[in-house]
């Protein structure tokens, strides 16, 4: 069956609907829960010859948008999961929860509503902190004098290149002992 007709009116409504965004809080974010969302939408369908329903079964739940006068539909199914649990609710009232959010997510997306706060798109996403990484501390007076020592105290080539890569890896990031470093490579050389 063509559907040009449900189409055409959907493109109508689209375009007349608003953002529908009430402020209802959830768990860090906002959004408009159904009622707010049928109050906007139900008088812009019937304008427009849409209605809708919302039709429950075997774990899901079918949204059908239709047109009056030509009968022609567009219908999703999304399945409702089973295995989620909400801290203070029931079985019952977790799967009523469920279904609300069900019906406004298949709903909205269906009819190409924004409800909510679309904090994807504005940049607002959390980043997690960069793990910190320590700062090294600089070495003391005492610290390059012993650095020094324990390199002139290597008795051989294999000695000297062992205490020389131990001091490299401790001290590394730090300015001051690439100075060290460098004055060593003089005494060493």
């Amino acid at each position: 069956m063509e559907k040009k007709n449900i189409y055409k009116a959907l493109a109508k409504f689209q375009q007349e609907v608003p953002v529908i965004h009430k402020g209802t809080k959830g768990y860090g974010y906002s959004y408009a829960d159904l009622p707010a969302i049928f109050e906007v939408i139900n008088p812009l369908l019937s304008k427009h010859g849409l209605g809708f329903t919302q039709l429950l079964g075997d774990a899901q739940i079918t949204t059908v948008l239709f047109h009056f006068a030509s009968g022609e539909e567009i219908e999703s199914t999304m399945t409702i999961p089973d295995n989620v649990q909400l801290k203070g609710m029931n079985d019952f009232q977790v799967m009523g929860s469920a279904i609300t959010y069900y019906r406004r997510y298949s709903l909205s997306a269906m009819l190409g509503l924004v409800t909510d706060k679309d904090v994807d798109a504005g940049g607002e996403q959390v980043t997690p902190p960069a793990p910190k990484t320590p700062t090294p501390k600089a070495p003391t007076k005492k610290d390059i004098e012993n650095a020094i020592a324990s390199l002139k105290k290597a008795k051989d080539l294999k000695g000297l290149k062992d205490e020389w890569l131990k001091l490299s890896k401790a001290l590394q990031d730090n300015k001051e002992v690439l100075a060290v470093k460098d004055k060593m490579k003089g005494e060493v050389s």
